[in-house]
């Protein structure tokens, strides 16, 4: 085993989604470790976008369009890859959507639609790269985007609950299968994270800023590079014998119950 446990170098990372927000942080983290990293997204104006950033920071990425839930397009892609860039040893199982709408109004298809993104996504996605690295005999690291949503539920958000627990349980069922092949499924849940899409309810007074502020033991938003040390670290060596784990990653607000409103 390697002095260094958390070294990336000579491994290959596909990152799904990853073309801007918490994918682009975590997959940043994987490339300073010394890792190869691929990104897919639906568009490509969106890939080339993404690879500008990363190469800003000295990142070389690669970027290949297909839907995660298109399970021919899956197969086909991650052959080319492979093919084109290198055998994936870590995959990000990021990509993912989230729709606010109270049940009683929400549209069966609506709810679909995120079932079928979030969680059947990374079962095909999961599925694939896991047959190709049972067929190499090469051991591999899947790591599965949760959320705090996997142990919780909250108004609105019924759909992304309902697949985040669902990827919560997937991932275990991940470990229990593949483990033997020494392929490691864990998650990360993530808490809330100042990216440009929370930045409307950050500001201004906004009252959800405040109940997070609030509510967090650390006493504010997360930034998203700090959830690239769980990255690395279920995506190297530190973690052999971790598996079907889910790491939250949530400046405490999972450990407690909250506080009055009135104490400081």
């Amino acid at each position: 085993m390697s002095l260094n446990l958390f070294d990336l170098t000579g491994k290959t990372a596909l990152i799904t989604g990853a073309t801007h927000g918490l994918g682009m942080a975590m997959a940043k983290g994987l490339a300073n470790a010394g890792a190869k990293i691929i990104i897919n997204d639906l568009a490509q104006d969106r890939i080339d976008a993404a690879l500008e950033e990363y190469a800003k920071d000295g990142i070389n990425a690669t970027g290949y369009v297909f839907d995660v839930t298109d399970e021919k397009a899956v197969s086909e892609m991650i052959k080319l890859m492979e093919e084109q860039v290198a055998p994936l040893d870590i995959l990000v199982n990021n990509a993912g959507i989230i729709k606010r709408v109270p049940m009683v109004d929400m549209e069966v298809s609506e709810f679909r639609q995120v079932i079928d993104i979030d969680l059947v996504g990374p079962f095909i996605v999961g599925r694939t790269v896991a047959k190709s690295m049972i067929a190499r005999n090469s051991g591999g690291k899947i790591i599965n985007i949760c959320s705090m949503m996997s142990e919780l539920g909250r108004n609105t958000v019924s759909a992304y609950a309902a697949a985040k627990g669902g990827l919560k349980m997937l991932t275990r069922n991940m470990a229990t299968e593949w483990a033997r092949f020494n392929i490691q499924a864990n998650g990360i849940g993530p808490g809330y994270f100042a990216t440009s899409q929370t930045a409307p309810i950050r500001v201004g007074g906004h009252p959800f800023n405040e109940f997070i502020i609030h509510r967090t033991p650390a006493g504010r938003w997360g930034d998203p590079n700090e959830l690239q040390g769980a990255a690395i670290f279920l995506a190297s060596a530190a973690s052999d014998f971790v598996n079907g784990h889910i790491l939250y990653v949530d400046g405490g607000i999972l450990a407690t119950i909250g506080k009055p409103s009135n104490e400081q």
